[in-house]
């Protein structure tokens, strides 16, 4: 097996990265790391191995398993607020259209349009699907007899993990679910 193959089998196992307290860094996106940066951060003494793959490298006088799960040993405090990202408004208003709720074709709407002097910022920016941006056009809310479904606000890092919990990512390994889902309510 030539290196590039072998490398690219070993795509396939990332590292779900814990802060100090063991919760994930990010939720959306996730918070993983590469096998080669896993592997890298245990050599240089940075996170704890909390869960291992199967899968192991070697050399011809070393031999370790993949880490799974990772933990680093100091903690990072998170961010109180996000950054003001297309994606974060997207994530804020859970991926739907403010107007109609569809889930295609998502853009965003100015509230007080750009050529009003509305600004690119939290409070003035919602999802809008295409179609529902266009028949707002450059109208305010009340002229265009559109309003949103909630107001626009900055949110924070925490309102954002929350919600990017509602979409999980395609792929999760079983040895990240306790970590991921640990302040979930349990059933009786």
């Amino acid at each position: 097996m030539n290196v590039a193959t072998a490398s690219a089998q070993l795509g396939t196992f990332p590292a779900l990265v814990l802060n100090a307290d063991y919760r994930p860094l990010s939720y959306y996106p996730l918070s993983l790391w590469g096998w080669q940066d896993a592997v890298k951060a245990v050599f240089l003494d940075r996170v704890n191995i909390v869960s291992e793959y199967d899968r192991a490298v070697r050399s011809p006088s070393f031999e370790m398993k993949l880490p799974s799960v990772v933990s680093l040993k100091n903690y990072v405090r998170p961010a109180l607020y996000p950054a003001f990202t297309r994606f974060n408004v997207f994530l804020r208003d859970r991926f739907s259209c403010q107007y109609c709720r569809d889930e295609e074709d998502l853009t965003f709407d100015h509230l007080v349009p750009r050529s009003r002097g509305g600004l690119t910022r939290w409070d003035n920016v919602v999802t809008a699907c295409a179609p529902c941006n266009l028949q707002k056009g450059g109208k305010l809310p009340a002229e265009a007899k559109m309003w949103p479904a909630q107001k626009p606000y900055r949110p924070t890092v925490f309102e954002l993990h929350r919600n990017g919990r509602l979409f999980p990512p395609n792929y999760l390994h079983e040895s990240w679910l306790d970590y991921l889902y640990w302040d979930t309510e349990l059933e009786p």
